[in-house]
């Protein structure tokens, strides 16, 4: 009688088939499984390479294209004016452009922190300008910082961090950087004199100012 098919028992892979008890070919399943894993496998690397690759590229254009550190810039506030709610006489009106996402935030908001803390209890309204477009809030020890929707005439600040000072009358005395150096801290600042003058009843009048500091672009 002809045998069809007959498996060798203890060896799965050999197949001996019909009366000639010739070997049939190995079975591929084993092979093939092993080769999808490596395709899936080389497939999660590729994309897992594009992802950091984008990952980096974002970070470029966010940060290494807008943020050249250290660099001089020349501020302007002949077209600068607070909104028509803060004109006129009243206290002495501190105004903070910022961008969320510019690294020179750090060193720049704990000098910020330490102006409040300062002139605690002293006629001067801080308030904060976001850089257009930007998401972000400043930290905690900064909340006491008013926002506003935005001064005519900032859209033509060339970098931040800045800051505006406006004096008991609502003239601007002061546009330009809160200090000159990579660092920015009270031993370097400007704004901490020019508050002082201010508040004594001096005139003060520094609305075209260069210097050498961090900075990002303020504008798109």
């Amino acid at each position: 009688m002809d045998i069809d098919f007959l498996r060798l028992a203890g060896t799965p892979d050999i197949q001996l088939c019909s009366a000639s008890w010739q070997a049939c070919a190995p079975s591929q399943e084993p092979a093939m499984s092993a080769r999808r894993k490596y395709l899936i496998a080389a497939l999660i690397a590729l994309l897992w390479g594009a992802a950091m690759l984008a990952a980096f590229w974002w970070f470029e254009a966010r940060y290494l294209r807008t943020f050249e550190g250290e660099r001089a810039e020349l501020f302007s506030g002949d077209a600068l004016r607070l909104p028509a709610e803060l004109q006129g006489p009243g206290p002495v009106r501190f105004v903070h452009f910022w961008d969320p996402g510019c690294p020179c935030n750090v060193g720049n908001q704990q000098h910020l922190q330490e102006l409040l803390q300062r002139f605690a209890g002293q006629p001067v309204d801080f308030y904060e300008v976001r850089k257009p477009g930007s998401k972000g809030r400043l930290p905690q020890p900064l909340a006491a910082l008013k926002p506003l929707d935005g001064l005519i005439g900032a859209e033509q600040l060339p970098a931040s961090p800045a800051v505006g000072i406006w004096d008991q009358s609502g003239e601007l005395v002061y546009i330009g950087p809160y200090s000159e150096g990579a660092v920015c801290t009270s031993d370097n600042s400007f704004v901490e004199p020019i508050l002082d003058a201010v508040l004594a009843g001096r005139k003060v009048r520094a609305t075209h100012s260069l210097a050498v500091a961090c900075f990002c672009d303020w504008q798109r």
